[in-house]
């Protein structure tokens, strides 16, 4: 049987203008999972409990309430549900530079 885990969500609102909350949201996880002290102390306060591998996240609107992902569109101008993720290792790698959203 699994064990559900509980999960630290942010609710940070960025505006109503589409292309200025997608920037936004860019700029702050690059800001802050970029940095590499911020990325370790994450990972020294979740270690003990449960080794971080990952981080999700997504781009809502207050709008749609399918749980689409902002940050994810296609060709054709349709988000999906898919979640971004950044990957972590036990240790987070200081060369760590690229993360799903950067080519």
């Amino acid at each position: 049987m699994t064990m559900n885990q509980f999960r630290l969500h942010i609710d940070i609102p960025l505006g109503t203008n589409e292309q200025d909350a997608i920037s936004n949201a860019e700029s702050i996880m690059r800001w802050h999972f970029n940095d590499i002290e911020a990325r370790e102390k994450i990972q020294r306060l979740t270690y003990d409990r449960t080794p971080l591998t990952e981080v999700n996240y997504r781009l809502g609107c207050d709008d749609d309430r399918q749980r689409s992902n902002y940050l994810d569109i296609n060709e054709n101008n349709h988000v999906s549900t898919k979640k971004s993720k950044i990957s972590f290792v036990t240790q987070v790698p200081e060369e760590q530079e690229k993360f799903d959203w950067v080519d």
